[in-house]
This record gives C-alpha cells, structure tokens and sequence, in this order.
C-alpha cells in the first residue's frame, strides 16, 4: 500500500463502537478496510492489475478477471430461463429482465417501459425531437453528444481504437473488440450446412441466413426484406436521400463508406486490385472478379427458361427479356418500345440524324460503327 494511500485512509468509530472507514478526498465511508482501499483508486488513479494479453491496465482485480473474457471467449454467467451466456454477471442481471417483465420506467406518451432511467431519457427524445447537438461540418442534428462524436468521425476519418497486435486502428470500441478475436485465433462455432468456422454466435446466426433465406428486416416503406440489420440500414438512405461520406477532393457526396472509398481512387489513380494472369489493374475488386471470368470461362448466371449461361447478371437481365418480351425503353418521339437501351440510342439517332462515326479518309459519316466498319473496307 503506497503512503499516497496511507494518507487518504481515516479510521473512525460510530457511536456503536463498531470501526468505519472514511475516505480523506470525499465523504464516502465503508465498513471494510479493503473496501476503501480499492475506493481510493479512484481518485489516485491506480491501476495495479495488469492484462497479460493486451497490456491494459484495471482498478480492480475483478475488472480484470471480467476483462480477460475478452481473449478466452468464456462466458461464465448462464441465464436459468433460456441458457444464453454472459461474460459478465452484471450483463446476466440486465437480460433477466426480459423473462422477468422487470420494465420499471414507463413513458408518458406512448406507455412502452424500460429497464433503466437511462434508456427512458434517450427513447423521450423521439417525441420530443430534441436534437441539441450540431455537426460544425454538414450541420446534421443529434439527440446525443455521443452520437455527434461518432458521426465526427465521418468528415475526420479519427479511428481511435488501436489493434495492439497488429496497429489496425478502428472508429468505434465495438468494431476493435470484434476485431482482436482474430488474433485469438479461436473459432468455437461452426455452420452445421458448409462446417465453416465462426469467432462468434452472432456471426454463425447471420451466416445461416445465407441457408436458410431467412430475411428479418424489412423496410417499412417499400416492404424489401434484408437478411441483415446493416443492409436494411444502409438501404433506407436510397429513401432519406441520405449521403454522409464526402470526398474532400470534389465534395461529391456518397451514401456509403464503400462507394466513396472506390470513388477516391478516381483522383488517387489507384488501382490496387490486380490480375494474376495479365497483370491488368482495377480500381474496384468486383471489376476484377468479372476481369477474371474472361480468363476461367466462369459463367455463374444461368437462364432459368433455356438454361443459357452468362458471366455477368446485367447480361442475364438482359437476355431474360427475350422471353419475358418485356420492353422498358420507349422512344419519346415515336413511341417505339425497346428491349435494351442500346438498341434505343441507335434508333434515336434516326430522329435526331447524328452521325457519331466518321471516316478518317474521306470524312463520311455513319449513325451505326458498324456500317462505318463495313464502308471502311472501300478504301
């Protein structure tokens, strides 16, 4: 025990008799000496007990012990009722709550309950649309500060949360913890369809939508269901007209990370997907995948109606229209209806009378390649 401790320690009697003791820096007081002394780290800051894993450091030892879960996977805390595991008692306690009915604060408005004051607090501010924090940047408005905080993250690109392991830096606590299970190389659940190996149960759950067709989530304006809560999120900003990735270069505005991130390399030149086979470069890795089938014949599109197989599902779309004779393209002139756009670029320009495709020996121009490929063997 330090002296800096010794110091904060006063020892006292009540008038009972019995021993308490009182903590120098606050007026807090407790019954047992070791009580106080862990209550003292608080204000000293102390941090005793060590991770072996991942260096960081706890006030407590039982922190500690709940913290190395983290890297073992063990969840010794069982629910009676359904068997579902935590890591840590307190968690235990919160899910109970939902077999118990234990929902003690109820809202005014709409009489839904919650488990704590805290949860009340936040779901009041959906009647209220008190939005009191702003985004300096895009001027966006959030009910929290800690939802502005992470929105931040979008225009700064602050990853904050450190791999320890191998320097990977991440925007949110939740995105680092589910990475360093990579590192512990521990894959407990398995799909019972394809035996691949999973880090954890939420994972497995998700994979098996693939099997099962399972699709959750729906939108509740245009009914489309997703198998994943993350991919009806991302759909509902085709609704909200949402787009809160900006490219810094152009300003172009992007309603998701991963379609700004490819447009980027539009100004970078970057092409950092390449083919083993010709050593062509992309930009995007999906680009690749179809670059590929050039090279393996993969044709993995197949017509349901003539079993016709195609390399890219646009093609697949389009082939499907011979036997759904179905005609999108209509020609706002003369009302003709098309089975591809291409189709109805070339008969526009029968309206129009251009001539895109010149000769370079004697200057005539054509409507069609084709036809200037044809007339190109004149000369």
């Amino acid at each position: 025990m330090t002296g800096q401790v010794i110091n904060m320690m006063q020892q006292t009697r009540v008038p009972s008799g019995k021993k308490i003791f009182q903590c120098s820096e606050c007026p807090k007081v407790f019954q047992g000496k070791s009580d106080l002394v862990k209550h003292i780290r608080v204000h000293t800051h102390e941090k005793p007990y060590q991770c072996s894993e991942c260096l960081k450091c706890f006030s407590q030892k039982s922190h500690l012990m709940q913290h190395k879960s983290v890297h073992t996977q063990e969840k010794p805390c069982k629910c009676s009722e359904c068997q579902k595991s935590f890591k840590s008692k307190s968690g235990l306690v919160k899910h109970m709550k939902i077999h118990t009915q234990e929902r003690q604060y109820q809202c005014p408005t709409c009489l839904k309950c919650f488990e704590n004051k805290s949860s009340l607090s936040l779901h009041m501010k959906a009647h209220t649309q008190e939005k009191s924090h702003q985004c300096s940047e895009c001027l966006k408005d959030f009910s929290l500060k800690s939802y502005l905080i992470k929105h931040m993250r979008v225009h700064t690109q602050k990853e904050p949360y450190l791999c320890s392991v191998c320097l990977k830096t991440f925007k949110n606590k939740s995105g680092h913890m589910t990475h360093m299970k990579v590192h512990s190389h521990k894959r407990n659940y398995k799909c019972s369809e394809c035996l691949r190996d999973f880090m954890n149960k939420s994972n497995l759950i998700r994979h098996m939508r693939v099997h099962t067709q399972e699709k959750p989530y729906q939108c509740s304006l245009c009914l489309t269901k997703f198998s994943q809560k993350s991919a009806l999120k991302r759909h509902m900003r085709v609704h909200t007209q949402e787009r809160p990735y900006h490219c810094s270069e152009c300003l172009k505005c992007f309603s998701h990370k991963a379609t700004l991130t490819q447009h980027i390399r539009v100004h970078t030149r970057e092409k950092p997907y390449q083919c083993l086979e010709c050593l062509k470069e992309f930009s995007d890795k999906s680009s690749l995948i179809r670059h590929r089938r050039a090279h393996t014949q993969e044709k993995p599109y197949q017509c349901s109606e003539c079993l016709r197989d195609f390399s890219r599902k646009s093609i697949l779309m389009q082939h499907m229209r011979v036997h759904t004779k179905e005609k999108p393209y209509q020609c706002s002139e003369c009302l003709k209806d098309f089975s591809h756009r291409s189709s109805l670029i070339l008969h526009l320009r029968l309206h129009t009378q251009e001539k895109p495709y010149q000769c370079s020996e004697c200057l005539k121009e054509f409507s069609r390649k084709s036809h200037l490929v044809k007339h190109m063997s004149i000369h």
